[in-house]
């Protein structure tokens, strides 16, 4: 049953998220509040090397008060499409190039709650031949991984970033494992 927004205020705006409170109504008349988090677009990069070797970053992540293994991503600048910040994050957080880049799909993380989009990219790689250029506030490490390591991290629970999950799952279902 869809929803018609009947009012909407911003209750909270900061540099990366705003939230949204809106009254909504029913098509058979009940009316509700639904709070959205707005976010920025943006991109993810399942890396592959020449050696098939899959490249991962693992970064502290506050939200989760630990440890996350992910594909490599970041935010859509303004003005910048989706393919200009998925080669320059795969760049900035591996320091590869991308020699070919094919867009795997599109998801929204949690559309319960936030419509936050993220453009998934597989990339064929040169070896590294940059430094990382990270955020001051960044700290990435790189992970090597060939397709069993990474199947043996989402098995074991150790993989639970969902962007991640769901780019190796995209990237399987198009190309079959490892290949």
């Amino acid at each position: 049953m869809e929803e018609r927004t009947r009012s909407e205020r911003r209750v909270f705006e900061g540099r990366i998220v705003a939230l949204d409170v809106l009254e909504i109504e029913r098509a058979d008349g009940l009316r509700a509040e639904r709070e959205i988090v707005r976010h920025a677009p943006a991109v993810g990069v399942l890396a592959r090397l020449p050696d098939g070797a899959f490249l991962l970053v693992r970064q502290y992540r506050k939200a989760i008060e630990s440890y996350a293994i992910e594909i490599c991503a970041g935010l859509v600048d303004p003005g910048e499409d989706a393919e200009t910040a998925a080669r320059r994050e795969l760049l900035e957080e591996t320091g590869c190039r991308a020699e070919r880049l094919l867009p795997l799909g599109s998801l929204y993380s949690s559309p319960g709650y936030t419509d936050e989009r993220v453009d998934v990219f597989f990339a064929e790689c040169a070896e590294p031949d940059a430094a990382l250029s990270l955020d001051a506030d960044e700290h990435v490490e790189v992970l090597r991984l060939d397709a069993e390591g990474i199947e043996a991290l989402i098995r074991d629970g150790h993989m639970v970033d969902a962007k991640s999950v769901a780019a190796w799952t995209l990237y399987r279902g198009r190309f079959g494992e490892g290949r």
